[in-house]
């Protein structure tokens, strides 16, 4: 328990899940230094609860653990975007077609309200007033998760969830808006999800996400992204543990070296020479 009666846990949770919602939404941007000292002032929690919270992040792709250094913001990369926009694709496109056939009156009712309240945010936008960004992505993102949520499948709607929010990272962080054209896009894939047209979805869907990818990438102001691959397949600042154990390795590997042969030693002759020559006689 903490101050107030409030369960440490349920803490916890509350600041994982702003922490996380502020790396997704770039106010803690890619690359970025995360000193446990600065987080505990600016999120009210333990440096201890900060490390779990941290760690917990780094499993899911979003924080990097450098070693003795500390934690610092995933970057971001094309090729990391490409991928992630790819994975996208295949858990959606999987999930569409068992929703689209197994979706009834109450699957179509929530996806009609999911659109209508994007289509209203979209409006905005169109007409300059980008205050809302944040809750027109959170309406987007609730639109996609409704044409998906009669799949069936806890397991592939938790990790399309987990891959959108990287995806939607991209998205937030280079400033991604397209518009009328992807205003129409979610028009169209509404259409096809009430017509239960399972390829024409598909084809959008395809479309709508490539699409997106290409314009963040063929922009010349791509200075959010690094020009190397995320952080997955770069080496990390974790060498300095392994250095050590190397070094203990190298004084243990000194103690049990076998022993160089002893040098061959000539036998050392008779001080008495009159006892040498009774016996050869």
């Amino acid at each position: 328990m903490r101050d107030g009666g409030v369960p440490s846990d349920t803490i916890g949770e509350e600041v994982y899940q702003r922490v996380r919602k502020d790396i997704i939404f770039g106010r803690l941007t890619p690359g970025q230094k995360l000193k446990l000292d600065v987080m505990r002032v600016r999120y009210g929690a333990s440096v201890s609860t900060l490390r779990e919270i941290l760690n917990r992040l780094c499993s899911e792709g979003f924080v990097v653990a450098e070693g003795q250094r500390g934690f610092e913001v995933e970057p971001l990369s094309a090729e990391g975007f490409r991928e992630v926009a790819a994975m996208r694709l295949l858990l959606e496109c999987h999930a569409l077609e068992t929703s689209l056939s197994a979706g009834d009156l109450e699957w179509q009712g929530s996806v009609v309200a999911a659109h209508h309240k994007l289509a209203a945010l979209e409006s905005r936008m169109a007409a300059g007033d980008r205050s809302a960004a944040e809750l027109w992505k959170r309406y987007d993102r609730e639109f996609h998760h409704a044409l998906v949520s009669a799949c069936a499948s806890d397991v592939l709607l938790e990790t399309h969830a987990s891959i959108y929010d990287k995806y939607l990272r991209y998205q937030m962080v280079g400033d991604i808006y397209r518009g009328e054209v992807a205003a129409r896009e979610h028009r169209d894939l509404l259409t096809c999800a009430l017509n239960r047209d399972l390829t024409g979805a598909r084809e959008i869907l395809t479309r709508h996400v490539e699409d997106c990818v290409e314009t963040a990438l063929t922009r010349s102001d791509t200075g959010w992204l690094q020009s190397h691959p995320s952080t997955g397949n770069r080496p990390r600042a974790q060498a300095a543990t392994p250095q050590r154990g190397s070094q203990r390795n190298q004084r243990l590997s000194a103690r049990v070296r076998p022993k160089a042969p002893a040098a061959h030693v000539e036998p050392r002759l008779s001080r008495n020479p009159r006892r040498k020559t009774k016996k050869a006689e």
